[in-house]
């Protein structure tokens, strides 16, 4: 396997695929889905059909260092295309289609800078969706009926990269900067894949599940590019799937003895939610070993909620497990040790928003906060925290994480512009945290911040309060800051989708999250508006854009004061 110990005997992405030469035989994909029996593709009919997309690609004219978007849905035949074009030494970008969560104009405007700045060579996507592309973008289009026509009758030679190449791009989640492509070196994937496993305590022995989106570097890197380049067996289902039938990702825990699964924290409110207990009641989850927490802000109630929900199929707590990551660093920065519950820090709120201190106290009450650890940082992975002046903090002292390591991207591809490192190649993460007996623990993101009567408010606070509150669209609550020149400081506004229209009902859960915010956090709710499902903006990532529903809220509250 890819170890720290084998770390430097592979140089690029395919040449760590003969580490499973002699094992075509077993099973490098399966694939599940909702409308059609699983599908297993072993390792040998995998490179089968990677070769023919390549060749497919080479006669379209895609060829080394050309950018190729893969503007699919989660399929066989994008995983395919992705492979396809390292085979070619191309760099593949995973990318979401249009979906209803995706505003249609931000989406084509942002993939159009994309296409302008990044110089894009082509773009493969689903028959449906190409007619669409090619009306609106400045670049070849191919759908999946026109790339299966261009197949060549001759395989070409694997291109020969070199470790320092780029092998592809991640795009960072932010509605307005999909263009900001993050360019990962083949060496600093291999980097992270062997520290990773590492952390993770990888073996052959294992199998993981997956339903994450391949766009996003928790899907892409770990539920992905992990098991294919270490030659364990990956069971992946699309993203939509999962959503309308989360069930489906436990009944495949159960039928393969999975025992690795990466979940954001929605995904346990989700399925604790929307599982049925006539759906779980034959599962036995046991061969779990740990659920990895990552991507959003992680709370212990939800942990608690689905081993809950799920003691029956035997979950337990020590399964539970958190990891901080970033595409900038390839994906993981820390990870709590599988088998041990992660660390909770309970603290001073009146520390925590006047002295940018994390001051530990044993009650539990409306004056303190908890925040789970994201554990120690992984192998060949350095974090620091500083003060707004570049100076490293002390222990238990808030200010901005800065990582370091040799998985870190090469830079922002074709943007000279964005220098993501300082001069002793440190990279500003933006996220504010603290480090506690050689933990991280994260509190929030640096622009996130709110400033109110002179205290440091974390949104995510707030936010995590209203989403107990019965009547809430669980993970679809927005909390942001207003400037008011009035008052002389900034307001806090609270946007919450809701399952009711009824009047009476949407006064009393406004009144609900006043009283809760208060009573819990201490924090006066200048705003409360309750919108309709589907009215929050979404990343691609499908976190919640809050700088963009902040200007949604802004613009509809100046159109009602206008004449």
């Amino acid at each position: 396997m890819l170890t720290g110990a084998t770390r430097n005997n592979f140089h690029t992405l395919l040449d760590a695929i003969p580490l499973h030469s002699g094992a075509e035989s077993l099973p490098a994909i399966i694939y599940l889905s909702t409308t059609a029996e699983p599908i297993t593709v072993n390792r040998n009919n995998f490179k089968m059909h990677v070769l023919t997309h390549a060749a497919s690609m080479a006669k379209l004219g895609i060829a080394a260092g050309d950018l190729v978007i893969i503007a699919h849905t989660q399929s066989l035949e994008s995983i395919y295309a992705f492979w396809g074009a390292l085979w070619l030494g191309a760099i593949p970008s995973m990318f979401p289609t249009l979906t209803e969560k995706l505003d249609p104009d931000i989406y084509m405007r942002d993939l159009g800078e994309l296409v302008h700045i990044s110089g894009v060579k082509a773009i493969l996507t689903t028959d449906h969706f190409a007619s669409r592309l090619k009306s609106k973008l400045l670049c070849p289009v191919y759908s999946s009926e026109e790339l299966l026509l261009s197949t060549a009758p001759q395989i070409p030679h694997a291109y020969k990269s070199s470790p320092s190449d780029i092998a592809l791009l991640q795009h960072s989640s932010g509605t307005t900067g999909l263009q900001k492509g993050v360019a990962l070196s083949h060496k600093a994937i291999l980097n992270q894949l062997a520290s990773y496993a590492d952390a993770l305590k990888l073996t052959s022995e294992d199998i993981i599940v997956s339903w994450l989106p391949l766009y996003h570097d928790m899907g892409l890197i770990a539920g992905f590019l992990q098991p294919l380049i270490q030659g364990i067996p990956l069971v992946l289902m699309s993203p939509f799937d999962w959503v309308s039938h989360p069930a489906m990702l436990l009944r495949a825990i159960h039928d393969y003895r999975a025992t690795l699964c990466w979940l954001p924290n929605f995904a346990y409110n989700h399925s604790t939610r929307a599982i049925r207990q006539s759906d779980t009641a034959s599962l036995d989850l046991s061969t779990i070993r740990a659920f990895i927490n990552c991507s959003e802000p992680v709370q212990h109630e939800s942990h608690l909620m689905f081993a809950e929900r799920f003691a029956a199929n035997r979950i337990r707590m020590d399964m539970f497990t958190v990891s901080y990551a970033m595409a900038e660093n390839t994906f993981a920065v820390t990870q709590t040790k599988p088998g041990h519950y992660p660390a909770i820090d309970t603290i001073s709120l009146d520390n925590l928003r006047q002295k940018k201190q994390a001051i530990p106290t044993e009650s539990d009450n409306n004056s303190t906060t908890s925040i789970v650890s994201c554990g120690a940082p992984i192998p060949n992975v350095e974090v620091k925290v500083v003060d707004a002046n570049g100076k490293t903090l002390p222990d238990r002292h808030i200010g901005e994480v800065l990582v370091r390591s040799d998985s870190m991207l090469s830079g922002y591809f074709k943007r000279p512009d964005l220098n993501p490192f300082d001069d002793q190649c440190w990279y500003r993460t933006g996220d504010q945290g603290y480090i506690a007996a050689g933990e991280i623990y994260i509190v929030g993101r640096s622009k996130d911040l709110i400033i109110n009567a002179g205290k440091n408010i974390y949104p995510q606070d707030i936010e995590a309060v209203v989403n107990t509150i019965e009547g809430i669209h669980p993970g679809r609550v927005v909390v942001f800051g207003v400037p008011d020149a009035a008052e002389g400081t900034e307001l806090i506004a609270v946007v919450a989708e809701v399952e009711t229209t009824d009047k009476t009902a949407q006064k009393q859960i406004s009144q609900a999250i006043r009283q809760q915010v208060v009573r819990q956090s201490s924090v006066t709710v200048n705003f409360v508006t309750l919108v309709n499902k589907g009215w929050l903006i979404k990343t691609s990532s499908g976190k919640i854009a809050r700088g963009k529903n902040r200007e949604k809220w802004m613009a509809e509250k100046q159109m009602k004061q206008d004449p």
